[in-house]
């Protein structure tokens, strides 16, 4: 009835308007403070283009959300933080016997890791979890350039929270905030205006919980890349009370991952998933689900029915370094791009045999070939030595090419790179001959050391690829023929070649 009113009243409003313009009115001196009126109206009520209406991106209300059904057993690679969080929802789901106990309630969780590793999963688990009301937001949405406006809509956010939680006869309520670095940034950085900051204020207060008294319970969990970037105020304890890190998933939990994601998937029985799981360190759970829909995509390219593993290894490749470039080379520059990969092949079976899953000079993306390395297990410590074979492995493509081509090319760039960075850490590592030195360790040194570990490491290379110059033109031949050999290919070209050395000699 109220809007039907103002359709009316505006209706007449207008009506009358045009009576008086056609009896010759003037309404020329009233245009613009009307219109003023009018601009600052549209900014209060938040209907303008300049400050649009605030809209939580999903609601949800537990057992009956909108939300997807996501549960624990969805998300797999995280037990830990899977654990850790859980443990924080209990508080929130047996409210009653945890204050028997005297245990104060939660107030916020912080998920913080990197991209792609199923924060936002977690948050929706936790609402089905615990059967609360879910609201979810963007940190983005609250902070523009009117003064208040940010932390209206923090207000608005809490208020919808215990509104909805009541209206469904809910005790609780989770506000998921994803990047919440940008709306919870260290205060004192924007000096032009103090919107950034009042608004993390009142984020700062609805957390507090003035109303402490409320039935309904209230928590924040906020994801985040960035936990360095949040105020100290935010982390502090009462208010995130707890910080899950939510990591990259190791060779299990990518496994797990993979099961999970490839169970609506028609899989040949020659596909080992434990092996992709193997050749996949450092892919996240985002990733994973890439490569599975990538590797169906292939073979419903190819007219398959099922995905075999020849699918598989291609999504990994396009996953890690894109989609297949139309860039046509030149002969020429197709023959040194097949003897710089088959040098890092060579020098990668010498110093870890059995390390090389796959090598092409199909290019992709930015590289013109490349070589993929199978990590037997996943590792986070290197000794001195697993560093200074892995800079001969980076090395090993522009020595081949000065040892078969008499000069090296731009190709090898990238690799120079890799290397100047493994270099750089062994020297901050103290595995260098400088031994420990200080973050403030003068350019000049830092550079003399990494020139020297990397020359050391070409000399080396340099001496074992001269005398395999025979074998590697027999490769970069059949790489050419086929454009790409497997591992287990290149490793019996390489015996088949030892043995006939061993026989003509």
């Amino acid at each position: 009835m109220r809007k039907l009113a103002k359709e009316m009243a505006a209706g007449a409003g207008l009506a009358i308007a045009a009576l008086a313009l056609l009896s010759g009115v003037d309404f020329s001196f009233f245009l613009l403070p009307l219109s003023m009126l009018a601009l600052g109206a549209l900014v209060l009520q938040g209907r303008g283009s300049l400050s649009p209406r605030f809209n939580v991106n999903a609601v949800g209300t537990g057992d009956n959300s909108s939300i997807p059904k996501v549960t624990f057993d969805d998300i797999g690679g995280q037990e830990m933080a899977k654990r850790e969080f859980l443990e924080a929802l209990a508080f929130l789901k047996e409210s009653e016997r945890t204050s028997r106990l005297g245990i104060r309630p939660l107030k916020g969780v912080l998920l913080t890791g990197p991209p792609g590793t199923g924060k936002t999963l977690m948050a929706k688990a936790a609402a089905n979890y615990t059967g609360s009301v879910f609201l979810a937001a963007s940190g983005s949405e609250f902070v523009q350039m009117y003064a208040g406006v940010g932390a209206n809509r923090v207000r608005q956010l809490f208020r919808q929270a215990r509104a909805l939680a009541e209206r469904e006869g809910k005790s609780s309520a989770i506000i998921f905030i994803d990047e919440i670095d940008v709306l919870g940034a260290k205060r004192g950085k924007n000096a032009s205006h103090m919107e950034y900051d009042q608004t993390l204020n009142e984020l700062l207060t609805q957390i507090d919980g003035i109303r402490s008294d409320h039935p309904v319970q209230v928590l924040v969990v906020g994801a985040t890349n960035r936990k360095d970037l949040l105020d100290p105020a935010l982390l502090r304890p009462g208010r995130f009370d707890r910080i899950v890190q939510v990591d990259l998933p190791d060779k299990t939990g990518r496994l797990r991952i993979l099961e999970i994601h490839a169970s609506n998937k028609p899989l040949s029985h020659e596909v080992d998933l434990e092996l992709v799981a193997a050749e996949t360190q450092g892919f996240s759970g985002a990733h994973l689900e890439s490569l599975l829909n990538e590797a169906a995509i292939s073979a419903l390219r190819e007219g398959r029915e099922s995905i075999s593993q020849f699918d598989l290894r291609e999504a990994i490749e396009k996953v890690m370094l894109g989609e297949k470039s139309n860039r046509s080379l030149q002969q020429e520059e197709l023959e040194r791009v097949a003897c710089h990969e088959v040098g890092h092949a060579m020098i990668s079976e010498h110093v870890r045999p059995g390390s090389v899953a796959s090598i092409t000079i199909t290019a992709r993306n930015q590289a013109l070939g490349y070589i993929r390395q199978n990590p037997k297990d996943d590792q986070y410590l290197y000794t001195k030595e697993q560093l200074l074979d892995s800079i001969k492995v980076f090395a090993a493509g522009a020595v081949t090419e000065e040892l078969i081509f008499g000069q090296r090319s731009t190709g090898a760039a990238g690799d120079i790179e890799q290397a100047t960075e493994l270099a750089k850490r062994m020297v901050y590592a103290g595995l260098s001959h400088l031994g420990i030195v200080s973050a403030e360790l003068p350019k000049s040194d830092l550079h003399a050391a990494i020139v020297e570990i990397i020359k050391e490491q070409e000399e080396s290379v340099q001496t074992f690829l001269a005398g395999k110059i025979d074998i590697i033109r027999a490769a970069a031949a059949r790489l050419l023929e086929e454009e790409s050999l497997s591992g287990e290919a290149f490793r019996h070209l390489i015996a088949s070649w030892e043995r006939s050395e061993a026989i003509s000699s």
